[in-house]
């Protein structure tokens, strides 16, 4: 079984879901029914939300988006079999991440976008992908977290126990082309709760469809 590079567990959001502003949102839905295109290396660092999508975050790793070397695989795709690596990991064209993470408690929060040249292809990939990250992956005792419905695909989970010793939730979603990822987790107490948790996923998966319909990505977070 591949293991996964413990950075992408983070260590993770203020307003709910119900405050959400996604700035500069077209009328179309994250889950829409047109085709969506293949994204290029520029598109998908835009996709990664930068500290504008994010306030009150503070930048660990600024977007950041490379073309997928043979040689070495986009750290955060893992899977539990060579099998289905080869579905998930091999046919990544682009790949990107960004990290912040949260001064009053060091709470973590990282984002990871893996594309595709097209949607049967993003299919595959994510159900191989959730494989790993769904379930327990996320920490002891994990429980699912009720996000909405963005993109075609989606699953999301928390634990009171991740892999920094605090709470942590793990988020993959599947929008048209594309795979994301969002991580939370923080070494002390405090938690997002389930409204933050959708909040990011709403916002994460609106970008990518601001992408692929065309337009520079511009979903956020409230700020404060």
């Amino acid at each position: 079984m591949s293991r996964p590079d413990k950075r992408w567990y983070v260590r993770g959001m203020a307003g709910g879901v119900a405050a959400l502003l996604l700035a500069g949102c077209g009328s179309g839905n994250s889950g829409g029914d047109s085709a969506a295109k293949a994204l290029g290396k520029a598109e998908v660092a835009s996709v990664l939300p930068d500290a504008k999508a994010v306030p009150g975050w503070r930048t660990q790793l600024k977007p950041e988006a490379r073309e997928r070397n043979p040689e070495l695989p986009p750290p955060p795709c893992v899977t539990t079999s060579e099998k289905k690596h080869r579905t998930a990991c091999d046919p990544v064209t682009f790949w990107g991440a960004s990290a912040y993470v949260r001064e009053s408690d060091a709470a973590s929060l990282n984002f990871w976008t893996l594309a595709y040249k097209d949607e049967k292809t993003a299919g595959a990939a994510y159900d191989a992908l959730a494989d790993y990250y769904g379930g327990d992956r996320v920490g002891v005792g994990a429980r699912p977290v009720p996000i909405g419905e963005p993109g075609q695909e989606r699953v999301s989970h928390r634990a009171e126990t991740g892999t920094m010793g605090g709470p942590a939730s793990i988020t993959q979603i599947r929008v048209g082309t594309t795979v994301l990822g969002v991580s939370t987790g923080t070494e002390g107490t405090s938690a997002l709760s389930d409204d933050q948790v959708e909040a990011l996923a709403a916002m994460f998966a609106e970008r990518a469809r601001q992408a692929q319909d065309g337009d520079r990505p511009s979903a956020a977070l409230p700020g404060r």
